[in-house]
């Protein structure tokens, strides 16, 4: 064997710089990613453990891990007084079972929510916390008082650890169409809403889309899901390049899609680290989920589209001068996410993001990336722009969604 014959192999490079990736971040992050998501648990539990206990006259309560269909005949056969008590007497489980009414679901999370400010509030007079705990403190209250807002419907809502919460625009019970944004990294009860760069965070994302489905369709009936009920990894660390954190996400975000009311439309709209998660739920989300489109991805753990093993519509943007094109995109030994979703042989359907600037840009009102989220929320195939070859992304599809 000559030296030439020896020298590395592309697919040896690119492992080597996997590796080199991983280095590097272990080196910068220490593992912090996976220890900050270790939170309190304690009001989760004893609430669970209370719901166990439970009974509604003499019947059992539910598993809350059954499936949601189980779940919603379980509600049905109550009556509104028996809901309305177990919403009272278990907020915290009521509030996040897929399967329960949505609007049994925003009055226990308004409970539930009264109760976590009312004990962080607590927290904030607690003179032995750091100086650092005060301020998360006071940040906490600040967000629970402003998700128990009238005009707010939170659909999920967990305060233990981070914090997980989901909040609906629009009439969900009514919807034809329901968008679902799914956010990526650093998401949590803290990041869910921001004052400055506000499309960048889940709620400014779920209102700027809404406003632009309206605006696409004033006569549809839509809403948009800002789904941050899953933990999402802390930073560029370890939890972002493997998928640990996406396979719970995946079944989360299963469960949600699966226990939608009526029989709406669904389109899942997924950012950066949320791609992974929506490609790793794929092949289990249900029929009706008609879309997946990711922006900013830095893959779905999937080689092809058709590799992700749904019967959905898979689309995919990326703005010019979005960082994540740097990542390498490979899968070594569960370290990755698989190919470039917007690389020509992966076979989705590539879209415009002319407008959008940066990694977190695609949601910002007047740009191509969101004007194309919003006519693929409403089902107006036709009308979506695509990136390259004119036209290219909208091949096959023969007309506007007929809901």
């Amino acid at each position: 064997m000559t030296s030439s014959d020896s020298s590395p192999t592309p697919q040896v490079w690119r492992a080597l710089l996997a590796l080199a990736v991983v280095f590097v971040l272990l080196m910068t992050t220490g593992w912090t990613a996976i220890r900050h998501q270790r939170g309190p648990e304690q009001a989760r539990e004893a609430a669970f453990a209370a719901w166990r206990d439970g009974r509604t006259g003499t019947r059992e309560l539910p598993d809350p891990a059954s499936p949601p269909a189980e779940l919603a005949a379980f509600f049905r056969s109550l009556t509104p007084r028996q809901r309305d008590r177990l919403a009272a007497d278990h907020p915290l489980v009521v509030g996040n079972l897929d399967g329960a009414p949505v609007t049994l679901r925003y009055r226990a999370n308004r409970i539930a929510l009264r109760a976590a400010l009312d004990a962080e509030r607590k927290r904030v007079e607690d003179r032995r916390l750091s100086p650092d705990g005060h301020r998360e403190a006071v940040r906490r209250t600040h967000r629970f008082a402003s998700l128990m807002r009238e005009d707010r419907q939170i659909l999920a809502f967990d305060p233990s650890g981070k914090g997980r919460v989901a909040e609906v625009f629009g009439d969900l019970d009514r919807a034809r169409h329901v968008s679902v944004v799914v956010p990526g990294v650093d998401t949590n009860l803290l990041t869910f809403q921001r004052t400055a760069r506000k499309y960048a965070a889940p709620v400014g994302m779920a209102e700027s889309l809404y406003a632009a489905e309206r605006a696409a369709a004033p006569g549809a009936r839509t809403a948009v899901i800002a789904w941050a009920d899953y933990t999402a990894p802390v930073g560029v660390g370890m939890d972002a390049a493997i998928g640990r954190l996406a396979e719970n996400g995946a079944a989360r975000l299963v469960s949600l899609t699966t226990a939608l009311p009526g029989d709406s439309r669904v389109a899942l709209f997924c950012h950066s680290y949320g791609s992974v998660v929506c490609g790793v739920a794929a092949r289990r989300l249900p029929a009706r989920v008609a879309d997946v489109a990711v922006a900013g991805s830095p893959g779905m753990r999937a080689e092809s589209a058709a590799g992700l093993g749904t019967g959905a519509r898979v689309w995919a943007m990326r703005d010019a001068d979005d960082w994540i094109a740097e990542v390498p995109y490979l899968d070594v030994g569960g370290l990755g996410h698989g190919a470039d979703p917007v690389a020509p042989e992966f076979g989705a359907r590539v879209l415009s993001a002319a407008g959008a600037v940066g990694h977190a840009g695609y949601f910002e009102p007047g740009t191509e990336s969101l004007r194309n989220f919003a006519e693929i929320g409403v089902g107006s195939y036709r009308s979506v722009s695509c990136a390259g070859e004119e036209g290219a992304c909208r091949d096959g599809i023969s007309g506007p969604s007929t809901l």
